[in-house]
């Protein structure tokens, strides 16, 4: 017997409550823009700035041990990562160690150096500090502006992409759900204060990436079925779309949330935040591709092509709106 997560034919209506599941919507992006004005985001070294110190040493890294050894040093937000390289001979065991510069000053001082090596010769006692690199508030600047960009220029690129293999009204329906997803996602960073680093970044791109998937697949189904069924009213297409994709949807995201549920339990310190913006953004991605893309897209209309005859009827082309009391 065959497992399946949504009914074989399913015919629900994803439009009765549209209004509602927007304004639900609606609010909480308000509340993630309060929350990033008023507490903004806690960044981590990577935008903050900072001290990498990179260690080498005969004795295997035990991230566990040397995290216990700088924790009463209270050197506030702190990163431990194992370096692997196939060149490494098998004495060669590095590791990056990074430490947040402390409110006002541009880089760890030179006096938390030395306690920080020196705690970690407790652990390994040949332990060496071939490097110490700080990265200061300027550089930490740049790299906010470069993130901001990256995503910016991610959801422009998205918006011409559709536009071009679709209609303009699927680009707005498309960039309006990649929207909604970043907001959110970094709104909940803001109210949780989880560390936000350049990881977080790459996971929002990858959002937007795996968003606009979902959201394609709903789109290309409805243009078929728009094809189709030249005289339906638009909320009946995409209501049938949506119950034809649905099955692909959720097995979808539901394999892919077993697969970063596993990641975040077992994955350790170092992609924890990067794992919990994916399962955040896998959750609020799959929700926008259904209730926001699909319903800003029965709100504009979209122009429905009668190039062909249907049944000897009349060919031409019209606007596919649904009827005025059914516009969600």
């Amino acid at each position: 017997m065959r497992l399946r997560l949504v009914p074989k034919d399913t015919t629900w209506d994803f439009f009765s409550r549209s209004k509602l599941w927007l304004g639900i919507s609606a609010f909480m992006m308000v509340v993630a823009f309060i929350s990033f004005l008023i507490q903004g985001l806690n960044f981590g070294i990577d935008f903050r700035g900072g001290t990498t110190i990179r260690t080498e040493s005969t004795q295997v890294v035990d991230v566990g041990a040397y995290r216990e050894a700088l924790a009463p040093l209270e050197l506030g937000d702190f990163s431990i990562t194992e370096v692997f390289d196939p060149t490494f001979g098998p004495d060669e065991n590095v590791a990056l160690i990074s430490v947040q510069a402390q409110e006002g000053d541009e880089a760890v001082s030179g006096e938390t150096i030395r306690a920080v090596q020196a705690a970690l010769r407790e652990v390994a006692p040949d332990i060496t500090f071939p490097a110490v690199e700080s990265v200061g508030p300027t550089v930490s600047g740049e790299l906010v502006r470069t993130a901001a960009l990256a995503v910016l220029l991610a959801i422009g690129a998205v918006l011409v992409y559709i536009w071009l293999r679709f209609e303009w009204q699927f680009a707005l329906g498309a960039v309006a759900a990649l929207v909604h997803d970043v907001i959110l996602t970094i709104g909940v960073f803001s109210e949780l204060q989880i560390r936000f680093d350049l990881a977080i970044i790459a996971a929002l791109l990858t959002i937007v990436g795996y968003s606009l998937n979902d959201t394609v697949v709903v789109f290309d189904r409805v243009r078929e079925n728009l094809r189709r069924y030249k005289k339906r009213p638009l909320k009946d297409v995409l209501n049938q779309s949506i119950n034809e994709t649905l099955s692909r949807t959720v097995m979808t995201s539901v394999t892919t949330l077993l697969a970063l549920i596993s990641l975040y339990v077992l994955g350790g310190d170092v992609i924890r935040g990067f794992v919990f913006a994916m399962i955040w953004g896998v959750i609020v991605g799959t929700y926008s591709s259904i209730f926001v893309a699909s319903a800003m897209l029965l709100w504009m209309g979209v122009k429905r092509d009668w190039s062909k005859p249907d049944d000897g009827g009349p060919a031409g082309t019209q606007f596919g709106t649904a009827p005025e009391g059914e516009r969600a």
